[in-house]
């Protein structure tokens, strides 16, 4: 199978489904409280991991992010950024223009971000915990990428599978991604089945005792 096919499949399901999938599973990806920074689309793609981290003395240094933006070669990357710091942005609408020219597909952030609406004048997707008006300069470095993070509590590995949209933001480990993909279908049918039967007017009661979503695993 191919990435591309790969990421049409996870893009067909939503964080719900992806979610429920892990629970089955027993795997930790589903995050809570990085949220939509603006009215954005739902993004699909391979994560580039970047750590931040308090600047800590004053010698000049390459603004935070950026190296990891130029060096995009595809058309699947999503930035997963660990470290922010509470109320001060490791986000703006230049990195946001820089990161659309790379086709960057859109960052999540365990942090804030400013400049809001640059990221949405350009159509960029932002997740995020929030927005602030504070600039990283000066106050937070970057201190590593490519290298495992760690964001809202789940560890996320470069090249591991993004799903995010108005729910929330999960992440699948890159070596479960066909058993979750494949879950996660069956889900959906099920559910679709179970809002069927509700529809021609079987008791919901029924329809959603734990057996039904048991059953999924037989399938």
């Amino acid at each position: 199978m191919t990435y591309a096919s790969t990421l049409e499949r996870l893009a067909s399901l939503d964080t719900n489904t992806v979610s429920d999938a892990l629970d089955f599973l027993g795997i930790a990806g589903a995050t809570f409280g990085l949220r939509p920074l603006w009215d954005c689309p739902k993004i699909v793609g391979r994560a580039s991991t970047i750590q931040l981290g308090p600047k800590t003395d004053v010698v000049p240094t390459v603004h935070l992010i950026s190296p990891v933006i130029d060096a995009v070669s595809t058309d699947d990357r999503v930035l997963v950024i660990g470290g922010g710091l509470e109320g001060i942005s490791c986000w703006g609408d230049i990195l946001a223009n820089a990161a659309v020219a790379k086709g960057v597909r859109g960052s999540i952030i365990d942090g804030v971000s400013r400049d809001i609406e640059g990221s949405e004048a350009v159509g960029y997707p932002v997740f995020g915990r929030g927005v602030t008006m504070i600039s990283a300069r000066n106050r937070v470095i970057q201190v590593d990428s490519g290298k495992p993070v760690q964001i809202a509590g789940v560890t996320v590995n470069e090249d591991d599978f993004v799903i995010a949209d108005r729910c929330g933001t999960v992440f699948v480990p890159a070596a479960r991604i066909d058993d979750v993909l494949e879950l996660g279908e069956r889900i959906v049918r099920r559910q679709d089945g179970m809002v069927a039967a509700v529809r021609a007017g079987r008791s919901v009661a029924q329809v959603m005792h734990d057996k039904e979503f048991e059953a999924i695993r037989a399938q």
